[in-house]
Parts: C-alpha cells; sequence; structure tokens
C-alpha cells in the first residue's frame, strides 16, 4: 500500500492490529465515509459475481463485499494483514487473501466480474495510475464493472483531522504541516499521500482507453466506474 522511504509502509509499520487501531480513532463523520464506501461498492455487486479487492488490508471490506458477492479475492501486501485476514475469515469460503501487487496481478484475464479499491487505493499505493487501471481492467470479464475510490476536496477538513489521530496515536509520523494541503498529506516519517479530483480520473480513462462514470458519494467520496465493454474482456496494458 502506501509508500515511505522507498519501502512499503503499511507492510512495514501499518499492518495487522495497527491498521485495525487507524479505524478505531475514526470520528463518526469518518466512519460515515468508510460506510458510504461499502454501501457504494456493494451497489455493483450481483449474487454470485467474482469479487477482486485491491488493497484488502486485514480484511475490513472484503467481509462486507462477501455479502453481496459469490468468491471475494483480497490482496495485499503486508503478509501480517493478510494473515489476520484469513484468521478473521475462519471457515468462510467465500473470501481468499493472497499476497501480490496490484499493479502486476497473477490472475489472468477477466477472471473477475468485480475489481474494487476503495480508500484511496489509487494514490496510496505510490505506482502509476494508468497501469494499476489496465491491471484490474484486464483481469475483469466482459461487462464486468471496475471501481476505484479517491477523496472528494470537501472532505479534506475530516480527512485530515483523521489522520493528525492516527500520528497523535502513534499510528502514523508526525504530520508535517508545512508540507501538507493542496489534498495532500505528508508526514515526517516519509509517509505521503495525494488524492485525485475529477478531472484527473477523467484524464485517467482517456489514458486508459475507456472512459468512467465518475460519482460523488456522501460528500467524501470520488468514484471512478468502469465498464468493461460487452464484446471483449482482459483489457490489455
Amino acid at each position: 500500500m502506501e509508500k515511505g522511504n522507498g519501502t512499503d509502509y503499511y507492510a512495514a509499520k501499518l499492518s495487522a492490529e495497527r491498521l485495525r487501531e487507524v479505524y478505531d480513532v475514526a470520528s463518526p463523520r469518518v466512519r460515515r465515509y468508510l460506510r458510504s464506501e461499502i454501501d457504494f461498492a456493494r451497489s455493483w455487486i450481483e449474487p454470485g459475481d467474482d469479487v477482486l479487492e485491491l488493497g484488502c488490508g486485514y480484511g475490513r471490506v472484503a467481509f462486507e463485499l462477501a455479502r453481496s458477492a459469490g468468491r471475494v479475492v483480497g490482496i495485499d501486501t503486508s503478509p501480517e494483514s493478510l494473515e489476520l485476514a484469513r484468521t478473521l475469515a475462519g471457515t468462510d469460503s467465500r473470501c481468499e487473501f493472497l499476497e501480490m501487487d496490484a499493479a502486476n496481478l497473477a490472475f489472468g484475464d477477466g477472471e473477475f466480474d468485480v475489481v474494487v479499491c476503495v480508500q484511496n487505493g489509487i494514490c496510496a499505493f505510490r505506482v502509476d495510475a494508468a497501469r494499476l487501471v489496465r491491471e484490474a481492467l484486464r483481469v475483469t470479464r466482459a461487462a464486468g464493472r471496475v471501481l476505484f475510490s479517491t477523496y472528494a476536496a470537501e472532505f479534506w477538513p475530516h480527512r485530515l483531522a483523521w489522520f493528525e489521530a492516527q500520528a497523535a496515536a502513534g499510528l502514523l509520523g508526525e504530520i508535517d504541516h508545512e508540507k501538507t494541503g493542496n489534498g495532500t498529506i505528508v508526514c515526517k516519517d516519509g509517509f505521503r499521500t495525494g488524492a485525485l479530483d475529477p478531472d484527473e480520473l477523467a484524464a485517467l480513462g482517456r489514458a486508459v482507453g475507456i472512459e468512467p462514470a465518475i460519482t460523488e458519494v456522501d460528500g467524501s467520496s470520488v468514484f471512478a466506474v468502469w465498464h468493461v465493454p460487452r464484446q471483449a474482456s482482459g483489457v490489455q496494458p
């Protein structure tokens, strides 16, 4: 997930139980944002769908998606978070968790009906966004859906307050307020995360050759939803 100082920040510093604490310090408004993302993603899933979640962490979203899907595969780069996800899944055969790079998926073309990446993974993974979306499109079946979310501009005060709470709890490094602003949060330990505006999402659609539907949700998220053409699946990079 997020990288700092050339390392995988979440895998190294913010995995498993520490990642769970990130959500424990969330304000009621942030919790509403997190819930609205899940509800929007679930609205695109049909019973029996095969769903892939990018950046699944310890399974927080995957378990919710599984309520609507036939099967959910969650991938992440943190072995510790994946181990916790598998423990929490128990005997629920609808969920599978694999260690994998979202920009280099080890799946064949057209294996999933829906690919989901919420909570600003499109920026947080710190990889080329076009490559990330192309890989998601490649593994999606004809007439499938690919969903990526980022933060809405008006959510900034709540987002910043949440990251400040994480820093106060020792989960992140101290916020570097001189470098933080205009949608980007920077910590003094190397953590950095931005956001994409609707125009940037539209430009990303042009780069990958499929225009997404762009929707603001709950005044907190902006979702780009790509529809894979019915006549073809496995869009190539």
